[in-house]
């Protein structure tokens, strides 16, 4: 019995490494529709999700699936959000409204976020796929991601704490105690969502350290305005339901109220282009504090 159970989480954690869109087979750019079979799978499957997004904070992960659906755009908003990683607050709001950005706005939302915006533009295609995930099936990674989360908060590993409140549920929200900083937690998604291991101190499997302050200045994209109706399977964004689907997202245009949308030529750059130390990424991806910002003084 032992050795069975043994041989099922193995199974099961190597099932993790496949996204919960795995079920999902897409021909030329579109999607195969076996929406009864494929929504079924996803359901008796049962480990799925976008781990390393599914225990962010209810507004960021909003903000992340919505940019997920524009991932060309990915890439250069990554690059840019790296060089002007010194700037924060009111100043970079107003950094990103001078450089005319072309990018949509649930993509300049992510910009206060490099390290956000360099894990997805590491891997194009599993971003690609979460984008197209989203699209065309977006209740089901919505369910996808409170199963994950509730395994974590079963094995002990999500909990309320300085940074985050956890909900109790039917639905599992997590929400910053500070409205106005964002935390980005660092953890092992093959540590968080499993039973415990022997030598897992479970309090310290997910570090909240590292997060970033957004101001009032932000409002334009969205924040303050985020956040899920898990019951009804809808996202808002700048307090309207994310309405992008698969079938409309070519000429869909969410409002972001007087935001202006700048056409590529129109981009311009006024700004000094400091990419972020060695010390400044390792304190993201481990969930450390911010260091000091102090090279490009």
């Amino acid at each position: 019995m032992q050795r069975r159970k043994r041989c099922d989480i193995q199974n099961e954690r190597r099932k993790s490494r496949r996204p919960f869109w795995h079920w999902r087979s897409w021909s030329d750019g579109q999607p195969v529709q076996r929406w009864p079979r494929l929504r079924l799978r996803i359901r008796q499957n049962n480990w799925t999700g976008w781990s390393p997004g599914a225990l962010y904070p209810d507004p960021l992960l909003a903000q992340v699936l919505a940019a997920a659906t524009f991932s060309d755009q990915i890439p250069d908003a990554a690059k840019w959000a790296d060089e002007h990683h010194y700037l924060t607050g009111d100043e970079l709001a107003k950094t990103i409204s001078e450089d005319h950005l072309s990018w949509d706005p649930s993509v300049q939302a992510l910009l206060p976020f490099p390290s956000v915006l360099e894990m997805m533009a590491s891997d194009m295609k599993w971003t690609r796929d979460l984008g197209n995930a989203f699209l065309a099936q977006h209740q089901d990674v919505m369910d996808a991601i409170q199963r994950m989360r509730q395994k974590a908060k079963d094995f002990g590993y999500l909990r309320s704490n300085d940074r985050i409140v956890v909900s109790g549920g039917p639905y599992i929200e997590i929400l910053p105690v500070d409205p106005a900083f964002i935390c980005v937690p660092a953890y092992d998604p093959l540590v968080v969502f499993f039973p415990p291991r022997p030598g897992i101190v479970v309090g310290a499997a997910i570090s909240f350290g590292f997060g970033v302050t957004i101001t009032a200045a932000f409002r334009p994209w969205g924040w303050g305005f985020c956040r899920f109706d898990w019951g009804a399977h809808v996202v808002f964004i700048n307090n309207a339901p994310w309405g992008r689907i698969w079938t409309n997202r070519g000429v869909y245009v969410h409002p972001y109220g007087e935001l202006h949308r700048w056409e590529p030529a129109q981009r311009v750059e006024g700004h000094r282009l400091i990419p972020r130390s060695e010390e400044e990424r390792h304190a993201a991806r481990m969930g450390f504090p911010r260091p000091a910002e102090l090279h490009h003084r």
